[in-house]
């Protein structure tokens, strides 16, 4: 009578689990860059494989499960080029604080005293269309509707106001901060 092929059962799994969990973390945090994605990769590897090796389809259960795995980082990879910010991960101990420094505040103040002062030496008309536009925020069509101006009028003075803050800022930009 012939034999039924052996179901693995969980010491088959286990035995493949031990026998390949140091080899394919270490292999995926080479492929990855990144010790914490290998070992979400090697466990979503482990997941998909077991199915497979209780069905008892794998011939080879440490190739399947080596492949499966590079492909999961493939993915991974693919993903993580579509969308740099999302495969970033911070340690918690270097996480950044959400308020800026020092330095950062400091040239903040000096950017929007130059501003000020720039906007002030803007031509009278250049300067109230410029302060509804971006403090307002008003339309071009609100603006010549408060001020009685031809919209033309405005939009040429509003382009006219960024053009001289633009040449002004450039003439005396905040100086960078010292190494």
């Amino acid at each position: 009578m012939p034999q039924e092929p052996s179901r693995p059962t969980e010491s088959d799994f286990a035995s493949l689990y031990r026998s390949t969990l140091i080899p394919l973390r270490r292999y995926l945090s080479r492929f990855l860059g990144n010790r914490s994605e290998a070992q979400d990769v090697a466990h979503d590897a482990y997941l998909r494989v077991y199915p497979v090796l209780e069905s008892h389809q794998a011939k080879k259960p440490a190739a399947l499960l080596f492949t499966t795995a590079r492909r999961l980082a493939l993915n991974k990879i693919k993903r993580r080029q579509l969308s740099p910010v999302a495969g970033m991960t911070a340690h918690p101990d270097f996480a950044l604080s959400p308020a800026p420094g020092v330095v950062q505040q400091v040239m903040a103040r000096q950017e929007l005293q130059q501003l000020e002062a720039a906007i002030t030496r803007l031509p009278e008309g250049c300067r109230t269309v410029l302060l509804l536009r971006k403090v307002d925020l008003l339309s071009h069509q609100e603006i010549a509707d408060v001020l009685g101006l031809a919209l033309s009028t405005v939009e040429k003075q509003h382009a006219r106001a960024l053009r001289l803050l633009r040449q002004e800022l450039t003439r005396h930009p905040v100086p960078e901060e010292a190494p």
